[in-house]
């Protein structure tokens, strides 16, 4: 039985999990990995919690097989992340990176290369769930949408400041608008300054997702799952799923899509 130790540096957190080659990354139950964690991507930059993260996964896990990353923080992250286990130093690091190939999945993105890591591992890993026309969409720092379609190709997509993102601009572009906080629906017009940044964000969130439903559909590309990632994840879920012209759209909520990724990546490079 092989281990795979996987690790997804993004803007504001990185995440890990390992994995044992007795499962696959097609199975749809949530909880996939026995073992997984995540901090801070900032927590990189210190030798000191480098040093925690790699004692606790060194203590907790036995040595894997093969490790395996992506990566959008830049090459700083990327030198921390390969300096975290000395004792393994034998075990070759491998990148996924947009242009990576994987069978089954290509991309019409005219310059691969620049497509993100992390759009790239989780289109790859929806792929692997469903056979669907896909819209593969990531609520982190940014919102992306990305369009995957029944036959494996990669259509494009968008990017666009996450929900989080666009309340912390209205503070610090305006002289009088708050830090919004969530504590009641969002579907509704706003009857109060708070309300209304709030529901404004969401709105502007699902405004682009319905969108691109449409633009799908005039590709003849019509899109019937939803897959949704990211520490927005459940928040943009609940509002699609209250969103009544979108009953016939199945929404599924998948945590760590880009680890998916990463994994049936890290097992097609094994295999071969």
């Amino acid at each position: 039985m092989s281990l795979f130790l996987i690790f997804d540096v993004g803007n504001t957190q990185l995440k890990w999990a390992a994995v044992e080659s007795t499962q696959h990354p097609s199975a749809q139950q949530k909880k996939l990995w026995a073992y997984s964690g995540y901090i801070s991507s900032n927590s990189l930059r210190s030798h000191e919690h480098r040093q925690e993260l790699s004692s606790y996964i060194a203590k907790t896990l036995p040595k894997p097989n093969a490790i395996a990353f992506s990566c959008v923080a830049g090459q700083e992250s990327i030198n921390s992340l390969q300096s975290l286990f000395p004792q393994w130093s034998e075990i070759r690091w491998q990148q996924l990176k947009g242009d990576s190939s994987f069978d089954g999945v290509r991309t019409l993105y005219q310059e691969p290369s620049k497509l993100g890591a992390d759009r790239w591992a989780a289109i790859i890993a929806a792929c692997n769930l469903s056979k669907t026309n896909t819209l593969v969409v990531s609520a982190g720092t940014a919102t992306t949408i990305d369009l995957l379609g029944s036959n494996g190709v990669h259509h494009g997509g968008w990017i666009l400041p996450g929900i989080d993102l666009m309340q912390k601009s209205l503070v610090t572009n305006t002289a009088q608008l708050p830090m919004a906080t969530r504590n009641e629906p969002s579907n509704e017009f706003g009857l109060s300054t708070n309300h209304a940044i709030v529901g404004g964000c969401d709105a502007a969130q699902i405004g682009a997702i319905q969108y691109a439903l449409d633009v799908a559909k005039e590709m003849n590309q019509a899109v019937e799952t939803i897959w949704i990632d990211g520490g927005n994840a459940k928040i943009l879920a609940n509002a699609l799923v209250q969103t009544h012209k979108l009953s016939h759209i199945k929404i599924e909520v998948c945590e760590g899509l880009v680890l998916r990724g990463l994994w049936a990546w890290l097992l097609k490079n094994t295999e071969s």
